[in-house]
């Protein structure tokens, strides 16, 4: 598979952008990298999908309860910690085929808008930023769950989003054709996040 990644970025499920004031009705969580990844699909050969996923997540996330169109999303992914299961593939995935993990060694989304429909669900529109290029892509989220307080006494709460993007529109354009006509590596990529937040205790 070859493939692309990018994801993903991909983000999350949100909420805020990074080093916002809070305000009234208004949390400000950081992604906690060891509970969150971004996992992605890929078509390849035609007849499978190959799984793979980032670990690398960081952030912040500014969840407005009183009125969620203004809260916002900032995440970073770490793009070297792309893993497929597949040694040589991640290699190739990390090269200039494929995300040039070198000259960009980062994945960015920044929410524009957040929509709250009556079943609960977000629509989460932002910027992603992926192999140097920036499109606008639009996640489908989850409403983050109640929050909790954990037994190390953080508070933290959890969400997920899906989106699709095409690897093409973010520059990501190497392939090889089967004798048959068919490409090895598809183009679009599925992505799904899954986010855990925290808000650290007081000191």
């Amino acid at each position: 598979m070859k493939a692309l990644s990018t994801k993903f970025a991909l983000l999350a499920a949100l909420a805020v952008v990074s080093g916002l004031p809070a305000t009234a009705g208004a949390t400000t969580y950081q992604i906690d990298p060891r509970h969150s990844s971004a996992n992605f699909t890929v078509t390849h050969l035609l007849i499978s999908k190959v799984h793979g996923e980032f670990h690398g997540l960081t952030g912040s996330i500014l969840l407005n309860d009183t009125d969620i169109s203004k809260s916002s999303v900032n995440v970073t992914i770490d793009a070297a910690t792309v893993n497929t299961n597949e040694p040589d593939r991640d290699k190739d995935l990390k090269s200039p085929n494929f995300l040039d993990v070198a000259k960009y060694p980062t994945i960015t989304f920044r929410s524009t808008k957040v929509e709250k429909f009556p079943d609960g669900s977000l629509r989460i529109t932002g910027d992603l930023t992926i192999h140097g290029v920036t499109k606008s892509v639009v996640l489908n989220a989850t409403s983050p769950k109640p929050p909790i307080k954990d037994p190390w006494g953080f508070t933290r709460t959890a969400a997920s989003a899906s989106t699709k993007i095409n690897r093409q529109d973010f520059g990501i354009t190497w392939n090889k054709t089967m004798d048959d006509g068919g490409a090895i590596v598809g183009n679009e990529v599925n992505i799904t996040l899954d986010v855990e937040m925290i808000v650290p205790p007081a000191k």
